[in-house]
C-alpha cells in the first residue's frame, strides 16, 4: 500500500499521507475548513459538525475532522449547500448562546464569534430557548458559565485523556444537555487540580480565568500601599501574543516597562526566586541522597501537581521536596529580607505575582504559606490578566522601550529562566548539584537528555564518578499518575529525583497563558527560554550574586534553620466530596 494518496479538494490536486483526514489534507493546500470541536492537541471527535463538506458519491455531508481522505476522493468545502448547512449549524449554536459578547472575557478571541463572522451570519433565525443555568464561581481559579458551553467536549477530552482526572462529563439530553462535574457540583467542590487546561481548549467563554485585575487596580490606586510585582519566566515568552506577537517572542524588557507604566512600585524577576529554589531544593536532594532520606524526591514547584498528589496520592507526600515554589519563596523574602533591607513596613507591601498558571491563585490562599506573619503572595494574575490590564491602560506594548528589573531581587540566571519548560527545574538543579558534589562546574552545561516534549523522560547523570543520579521528568497529570503508580510499585527504575509539572509542556503551556490554536506554541515558547538561558551572563543558580547576598546577609546557608522557617513548608491530604478516578 502506498504511503501517499491523491485527491481533489475544491478543484485542487492534493497529495497527502495515507490516513489523513479531509481536514488535514485541506490544510496542506491552504484550505481552512472551520471547526469548533476540533483541537490540534486533542483526539478528533466530530461533535459540532461545523466542518461538514460534500464528497462526491457520499450519501450525506461528511465531517472533515474525522472523515478519512481516500485516494481519488473529490471534496467540496464551500459548495453553496455546504455553506448553508454550516450557517444553519452555527445559527443553532448561537440561538442557545447568551448575547453578551461585548462583555464576555473571550470577546475578540472567541472561536464561535470568529466562525459566525467568517460565515457572514448577521441574523439568527431561531429563538433562544435554553434552560437558565447558574454561573459556577466555586473554584478559586476558574469560572464556569454553562450557558456559554456549546457542548464541543474539548474540556471533557482534555481533562480525561491528557490530564487523566476526568472532572467533566456530559449529562442529560436534548435542550437540557450540558457538560458538568459529577452530580452538577461546582468546579471547586470536586477534585479539580485548578490546572486550567480546560480553559485553554474551551472555544468560548464557558471556562475563563477568575479575574483579580480589579484587586490589583485598587491596590495600585491606594496611596498607603507599596505594590511590588514578580514575573515568572514563561510570561515573557507569551505576553506579546495578545498584542500581535508570536509564540516564543522574548519580551522581557517590554514586560518590565509595561508593569512600571501600570504603576507598580517595584518590578522583580521570579527567576531570582527560581535560583533560590534550586539552592534550597538542591541542598535538600543532596542531603537525602548522601545522608539517607525519603526517595525519590519529587519537585514541588507546580501547584497543580501539588493539588493532584494531595488529592490522589497522599501516601507519597513525604516524597515531595519541602521547598516552597519560587512564587512563595519570593513573597516570603519580599516581606522579610527586602522589607528589612529597604526599611519598609511589610504590612504596607502588596505582593503581586504574574504567572502562567491558574493554580497559583489557589497556592496564594494556602494558610501555611505565611511563615513571615504575612501571606507570601497577596494577588496572583495570569499572563492573560496582565495583557488585559495593559490593554485597559492603552499601553502600546510592542512599541515600549526595554527596561531592566529592579535590583536586590531582580537578577535571575539562565537556570532560573528554564524553569518554565518541562525538564528545566531538573536541569537547573543538576547544574548546581554537580558543582556541590564534584567541586567543579558541569560541562557542557546543557542537559539535553531532560529536554523535549516527551511525556515521561529518564536520564542517569554521572557526577564525576562520585555518584550516579537517576532522574525522571513528567509533564501533564496523566503522566504524573503513571509515575506515581510506579513509585507505589516500589520505584522499579530506582529514581532518585523526579520533576513533575501539571501542565503539558510545563509552565510555558500553563492554564493562564494566552489561548491559541497553534499546536507549536509550547515548543516555540520553550525554545525561547532556552535561547534566553544561552544569552544570559549567569547560567547557574549558585552564581547568582543577589541570591548569594541573601544567604550572606540574611539566611546564612541553604537549608539553615531560618531558611526552613521561611522557605520550606509541608503538604497535606486534601479532601473534597468527589474524587477523581
Amino acid at each position: 500500500m502506498s504511503d501517499m494518496i491523491t485527491l481533489t479538494i475544491d478543484g485542487q490536486n492534493v497529495t497527502a499521507p495515507a490516513g489523513s483526514t479531509i481536514l488535514e489534507a485541506a490544510k496542506l493546500v491552504g484550505i481552512d475548513i472551520p471547526t469548533l470541536c476540533h483541537h490540534p492537541l486533542l483526539r478528533p471527535e466530530g461533535a459540532c459538525r461545523v466542518c461538514v463538506c460534500k464528497v462526491t458519491g457520499a450519501r450525506a455531508f461528511l465531517p472533515a475532522c474525522i472523515a478519512k481522505a481516500t485516494d481519488g476522493m473529490e471534496v467540496f468545502t464551500h459548495d453553496p449547500d455546504v455553506l448553508e448547512a454550516r450557517k444553519n449549524i452555527v445559527e443553532l449554536l448561537l440561538a442557545n448562546h447568551p448575547k453578551d459578547c461585548l462583555a464576555c472575557a473571550r470577546s475578540g478571541n472567541c472561536e464561535l464569534q470568529t466562525v459566525a463572522n467568517n460565515l457572514g451570519i448577521r441574523k439568527v433565525r431561531y429563538e433562544y430557548n435554553r434552560p437558565e443555568m447558574e454561573l459556577d464561581t466555586t473554584n478559586p481559579c476558574l469560572v464556569r458559565d454553562p450557558a456559554k458551553c456549546i457542548l464541543c467536549g474539548r474540556c471533557v477530552r482534555m481533562c480525561a485523556e491528557v490530564q487523566g482526572t476526568s472532572i467533566y462529563s456530559f449529562a442529560y439530553r436534548g435542550l437540557n444537555a450540558r457538560v458538568t462535574p459529577a452530580f452538577n457540583m461546582g468546579l471547586g467542590e470536586v477534585s479539580c487540580t485548578f490546572c486550567g487546561q480546560c480553559r485553554k481548549v474551551c472555544p468560548t467563554g464557558a471556562i475563563t480565568v477568575r479575574s483579580d485585575t480589579q484587586r490589583v487596580w485598587d491596590a495600585l490606586r491606594d496611596p498607603d500601599k507599596i505594590v511590588m510585582v514578580q514575573t515568572a519566566p514563561s510570561v515573557r515568552v507569551a505576553i506579546s501574543e495578545p498584542f500581535g506577537g508570536k509564540p516564543g517572542d522574548l519580551s522581557t524588557g517590554q514586560m518590565v516597562s509595561s508593569l512600571r507604566r501600570l504603576g507598580f512600585d517595584k518590578v522583580f524577576d521570579t527567576n531570582w526566586a527560581a535560583d533560590l529554589t534550586i539552592m534550597e531544593e538542591g541542598t535538600e536532594l543532596i542531603g537525602r541522597v548522601t545522608k539517607g532520606g525519603k526517595l525519590p524526591m519529587i519537585t514541588s514547584c507546580s501547584p497543580g501537581w501539588i493539588n493532584f498528589v494531595e488529592l490522589n496520592y497522599p501516601d507519597l507526600l513525604d516524597n515531595l521536596s519541602t521547598a516552597k515554589s519560587p512564587q512563595s519563596m519570593f513573597g516570603a523574602m519580599l516581606k522579610t529580607y527586602y522589607a528589612k533591607k529597604q526599611g519598609i513596613d511589610p504590612s504596607k507591601i502588596v505582593s503581586v505575582s504574574i504567572m502562567p498558571c491558574t493554580a497559583k491563585k489557589f497556592e496564594a490562599f494556602r494558610r501555611e504559606l505565611s511563615a513571615s506573619g504575612y501571606a507570601d503572595t497577596d494577588i496572583v494574575l495570569t499572563t492573560t490578566e496582565l495583557a488585559q490590564m495593559i490593554k485597559e491602560a492603552n499601553i502600546d506594548f510592542l512599541g515600549l522601550p526595554e527596561e531592566q528589573f529592579d535590583p536586590i531581587m531582580g537578577e535571575g540566571s539562565g537556570a532560573g529562566t528554564i524553569f518554565g519548560a518541562t525538564g528545566g527545574v531538573m536541569e537547573a538543579a543538576v547544574r548546581t548539584a554537580y558543582k556541590v558534589i564534584v567541586g567543579e562546574e558541569m560541562e557542557p552545561i546543557e542537559l539535553e537528555a531532560v529536554r523535549g516534549l516527551e511525556g515521561i523522560k529518564e536520564a542517569s547523570v554521572d557526577f564525576g564518578g562520585k555518584v550516579t543520579l537517576n532522574v525522571a521528568i513528567a509533564h501533564g497529570l496523566a503522566n504524573a499518575r503513571k509515575v506515581c503508580e510506579l513509585i507505589r510499585a516500589g520505584n522499579p527504575h530506582n529514581w532518585h529525583f523526579i520533576e513533575i509539572m501539571a501542565c503539558p509542556g510545563g509552565c510555558i503551556n500553563g492554564g493562564g497563558q494566552p489561548v491559541t490554536m497553534d499546536a507549536e506554541a509550547p515548543r516555540l515558547r520553550a525554545e525561547a527560554l532556552y535561547r534566553d538561558d544561552q544569552g544570559l551572563p549567569v547560567r547557574r543558580s549558585h552564581e547568582n550574586a543577589e541570591v548569594m547576598a541573601l544567604y550572606r546577609d540574611f539566611l546564612g546557608e541553604p537549608n539553615s534553620h531560618k531558611a526552613h522557617e521561611l522557605l520550606h513548608t509541608h503538604y497535606y491530604r486534601q479532601s473534597r466530596i468527589c474524587k477523581s478516578k
